[in-house]
């Protein structure tokens, strides 16, 4: 009888774990076909303890409640706030499921933000992608002392302050010089980016970004970060 009883709660235990897992994964992130963009560099990855075999439970775990010592996710795309992610990959340490939700006391995740979700920001008709050296180039149309002008702006990109960050070094009006000096500074900061990246849940902090083929390769990064709604 204490054998049959111990197998029940052991299966229930087991379901109800998928079950919240499967609900927050849901939840979280809608799952679409891999991204096929141009094989780049290598990126920043999620490299940040994805096995802890000698982590042990904690010792206030309440009897409604379930602790994961690790759980990692990929997806292909999300799609979350109006925003889009491409290869994301998600590992979280010392996750707790209950009556609350689930809650991870470290979450990693790593992500693709898509070049044209940060060129939507500035406005139509703005185009960003990989430049040399690791750089990246925003072209658009600016108006600049009353004339519109055609820059083309070249520059270093980093999380800063948890937001992601490309400052122009470089950039050409394709015009007479007196033209670049004079609108110099109006034109620097229409083509300065400062993006937040989106879809991800609340308590994730930029730490890190790179630039990709396809877009900006960055690695976020939390504690005690609530998972799902």
């Amino acid at each position: 009888m204490e054998w049959t009883r111990a197998k029940d709660w052991l299966i229930g235990a087991v379901g109800m774990v998928l079950v919240l897992a499967a609900a927050a994964a849901i939840a979280w992130w809608v799952v679409s076909d891999p991204s096929t963009g141009v094989e780049a560099a290598p990126a920043p990855s999620a490299t940040a303890g994805e096995r802890v075999p000698d982590a042990k439970p904690p010792a206030g775990l309440g009897a409604d409640e379930v602790w994961l010592a690790d759980v990692a996710l990929d997806a292909g795309t999300l799609a979350a706030a109006g925003s889009v992610l491409h290869d994301v990959r998600a590992v979280g340490q010392d996750v707790v499921t209950g009556p609350d939700g689930m809650v991870a006391g470290r979450l990693t995740v790593d992500a693709t933000v898509p070049f044209e979700v940060v060129a939507g920001k500035l406005g139509d008709g703005t185009e960003v992608r990989a430049a040399e050296g690791g750089q990246v180039m925003v072209v658009r149309t600016v108006e600049a002392l009353g004339r519109q002008l055609a820059v083309t702006a070249t520059g270093t990109v980093e999380a800063d302050a948890g937001r992601l960050v490309v400052e122009p070094r470089s950039i050409d009006f394709g015009g007479p010089g007196f033209v670049s000096d004079a609108a110099g500074a109006v034109v620097n900061r229409l083509v300065t980016i400062e993006h937040d990246i989106e879809g991800l849940p609340k308590g994730l902090v930029l730490q890190d970004v790179g630039v990709q083929e396809d877009g900006f390769r960055a690695r976020l990064s939390g504690e005690y970060v609530k998972l799902g709604p």
